[in-house]
């Protein structure tokens, strides 16, 4: 990795939620509104956020854990904030805390940890073949 990278370190994304971001299985819709398989999504894009400035063109980020807790609803239209800090950086780990707030009333909708881990390109297509 690339030198620079340090905890308090923080990437934002922002999204909207769509009748696409709908708790729903199978395409039946659950609940109108933002799911939590949606904003494991959106807390991982926030966390390699941070990674990618530091990657070097050998090296690709891969996520081994994800914790996250779901606490409050968004409905459609509703603008998201999704802010990714690092908490932790050891070598090639790196863990971030992330939260989702809605941003109309600074409601927190989520929060939780993803890490992950950077490991040359090569390693991570050998894991794969062998998996």
């Amino acid at each position: 990795m690339k030198s620079g990278l340090a905890v308090g370190h923080t990437a934002v994304i922002t999204t909207e939620v769509t009748p696409g971001m709908y708790a729903q299985f199978e395409g039946n819709v659950v609940h109108p509104v933002y799911s939590t398989v949606s904003m494991v999504y959106h807390m991982e894009w926030a966390s390699r956020k941070v990674i990618l400035p530091y990657l070097e063109d050998h090296e690709e980020g891969m996520g081994a854990k994800v914790n996250a807790r779901h606490v409050a609803p968004a409905k459609t239209g509703s603008l998201l904030e999704i802010r990714a800090n690092v908490i932790e950086y050891e070598r090639n780990v790196i863990v971030t805390e992330v939260t989702v707030r809605d941003r109309e009333n600074d409601r927190l909708i989520g929060k939780g940890e993803v890490k992950q881990v950077v490991l040359p390109k090569e390693k991570i297509k050998e894991r794969i073949k062998e998996s």
